[in-house]
């Protein structure tokens, strides 16, 4: 429906770091959004510069993870989104927006799904 399958494998792992460890720094809201955005402007940057390759992929992914560090976002699934960005090439006027929905949402069905749940921890700590 989306026609951004790609989008599947950082999300996957971004709902399992919300859902089952959802008091850890990597799964606030914040390094949620932002690492992921951080992660496609990054894999927009070194495409732009290096284009489509393997090795281009792994320097963006390296650089995400950087980014996110300096940025005190953590957040390991957006090193993967800067991968998709170098390796699909997805059109940016579609997929950043489709990004952004996808961990607001994400980030709102674990602080649901937190309340729903007898006993579970809640979700988020801190939102930014």
């Amino acid at each position: 429906m989306i026609h951004e399958p790609v989008l599947i494998p950082p999300l996957a792992a971004s709902a399992a770091l919300v859902h089952s460890a959802p008091s850890q720094p990597l799964a606030q809201p914040r390094s949620l959004v932002v690492g992921h955005l951080l992660g496609a402007a990054v894999g927009y940057g070194v495409l732009a510069l290096a284009h489509s390759s393997p090795w281009a992929a792994a320097v963006a992914g390296g650089i995400t993870l950087a980014a996110t560090m300096a940025a005190r976002t953590p957040h390991s699934p957006a090193c993967a989104t800067a991968v998709v960005v170098v390796l699909q090439t997805p059109a940016p006027g579609r997929f950043v927006p489709l990004l952004l929905g996808a961990t607001v949402l994400l980030a709102l069905t674990g602080f649901a799904a937190s309340r729903v749940r007898r006993g579970a921890p809640r979700y988020p700590v801190y939102w930014w």
